[in-house]
């Protein structure tokens, strides 16, 4: 048994369709404002970048 592919024609109007489509709606979460990673509360324990001791000694090693 043979299954049929049915080839989806794509032409440049179907695809700046989708596009425009696709720009809205990311723009419309951006609007919303769900998407902001400023939103999110910091913990005191969150992970994340520190400028300690050993990072700025790395630094002065890497300086040219």
């Amino acid at each position: 048994m043979t299954k049929k592919v049915e080839k989806v024609d794509t032409d440049r109007r179907g695809f700046m369709k989708l596009a425009a489509i696709g720009a809205a709606a990311g723009g419309a979460t951006l609007a919303s404002g769900k998407a902001s990673a400023e939103e999110a509360p910091k913990s005191a324990t969150a992970a994340g970048y520190r400028e300690s001791e050993h990072v700025k000694t790395f630094y002065k090693s890497a300086r040219f």
